[in-house]
């Protein structure tokens, strides 16, 4: 049958996850770091997917589809609640850290306070002529050296794109807008989710009207940088 239905663009996804999560029926999943529709028959076409989606990467098409199976939909959700899906961001992972027989301790290189993105006026000395550190939560927990590599000699922002419920990019535009930012290093997990961190930080950089360079680390939850990119 003929009806209408969700369509993805891969090249615009970021992996970020919000649309599958939205997604009531369990059409939408993750694969290889991408958003995919998974069954035509779980979809049902009310769209719940479309505001979800930060990179507007989700439109309907009308085209040759199966019909929503309702009770499809219902064993799924129960199969899935037997087996513990979850996002890739909250799959459960365990690891040995390395051994580190030092007990000396390690000062800190942070240089201002508060820290998180929600709590930080838009204005402030520190900003102006400052390289920014803007790191996804879990980024200083997992990677073991994080003050003396990322936080020495930056202004720190933190913030966590799955768990805040606010748009960074409005309040980065001002930060950037209003002062005068020499760089900016994100610090992201390779968690899909935190693809949200790096699409506002862009956003907001290109709504500033400004050219500020922009370095991101992509680190790994046993500590390792998996990649650097500028």
């Amino acid at each position: 049958m003929i009806r209408k239905i969700i369509e993805i663009d891969e090249d615009k996804c970021n992996g970020c996850g919000l649309c599958a999560k939205a997604c009531h029926e369990g059409a939408i999943a993750i694969v290889n770091g991408k958003a995919k529709l998974m069954r035509d028959d779980f979809c049902d076409g009310f769209g719940d997917c479309l505001p979800a989606c930060p990179m507007d990467a989700i439109h309907f098409t009308e085209r040759e589809a199966a019909a929503y199976d309702e009770k499809a939909v219902q064993a799924n959700k129960k199969k899935s609640a037997c087996t513990g899906f979850t996002c890739p961001g909250s799959a459960l992972q365990s690891f040995t850290p390395k051994e580190d027989d030092s007990d000396v301790r390690v000062p800190s290189c942070l240089r201002q306070f508060p820290i998180q993105i929600k709590l930080l006026p838009t204005n402030a000395p520190y900003f102006n002529g400052a390289d920014l550190l803007i790191a996804a939560d879990c980024t200083a927990y997992a990677y073991g050296n994080f003050h003396h590599d990322f936080i020495r000699e930056k202004i720190t922002l933190i913030g966590c794109p799955k768990l805040d419920a606010v748009d960074y990019s409005e309040k980065l535009t001002e930060i950037f807008r209003n002062n005068d930012i020499k760089s900016i290093t994100l610090t992201r997990m390779i968690v899909p989710c935190c693809g949200g961190m790096e699409y506002a930080i862009k956003r907001a950089i290109e709504a500033s009207g400004k050219e500020i360079p922009l370095e991101v680390a992509v680190i790994s939850p046993n500590g390792s940088i998996v990649e650097i990119r500028k």
